[in-house]
């Protein structure tokens, strides 16, 4: 309701807390930030995380998920549930992507973070620049995940959240990689769409080609 799209701010080595305490220092004491994993692979469903950290509190290493590795992404996830005052998490499924698309699938995901955390925010913060919400203010942050820790430690449940559901979604479909993937288009899992076509949930919606070039996709 109190959208504000900012530009893109000065790129920091590592997110700070600077943002929030713009806030903090007005009063409002419950900050979320709110990120999303999960746009871009052809199989699964985009995941949200959404986290309140309480006043001050600065988690040394938290960064935007994509700059981490996995152990520290796990390690660092487990430090924000035990330290956070609140975590909600917004998954929207590989079947409701094909029906509203990936774009507004993400926007619901993040949504759903804001409104499973315990606490009710006094402001969302956003990454990128597409989450709207009607009753609760909210800044979108280009870049945010870079920038601001909370938004990055959203983006650290979120992506965490993401990879251990494709994990699961391997032990249904064991030959696609899932594990090792996660559903982006690498050449392992190009390859296993040759060999065996699309399976249950795979996004129907992205077109997929099995002519698309071998050249493999970085998995963020």
């Amino acid at each position: 309701m109190d959208e504000v799209i900012s530009k893109p701010i000065r790129r920091k080595q590592v997110p700070t807390l600077e943002l929030e305490e713009t806030y903090w220092n007005q009063g409002l004491k419950c900050i979320a930030g709110v990120d999303e994993a999960g746009r871009g692979p052809l199989a699964g469903p985009v995941v949200a995380g959404a986290v309140i950290l309480p006043k001050g509190l600065f988690i040394d290493g938290v960064n935007d998920s994509k700059k981490l590795s996995a152990n520290q992404r796990e390690r660092l996830f487990h430090e924000i549930y035990e330290r956070a005052l609140g975590v909600g998490i917004g998954i929207v499924s590989h079947q409701v992507i094909d029906r509203i698309n990936i774009y507004q699938a993400s926007i619901l995901a993040m949504r759903k973070a804001v409104e499973n955390l315990p606490l009710s925010p006094a402001i969302v913060l956003a990454d990128g620049n597409s989450f709207k919400h009607e009753t609760l203010r909210y800044r979108n942050v280009i870049d945010g995940d870079a920038t601001s820790l909370t938004i990055a430690a959203a983006s650290i449940i979120a992506k965490v959240t993401r990879d251990s559901l494709m994990r699961e979604y391997h032990e249904q479909f064991p030959l696609y990689g899932f594990d090792r993937h996660k559903g982006y288009g690498t050449k392992l899992h190009l390859d296993a769409l040759r060999q065996h076509g699309l399976c249950p949930i795979h996004r129907r919606s992205f077109h997929i080609s099995f002519e698309i070039p071998r050249e493999s996709s970085p998995v963020p």
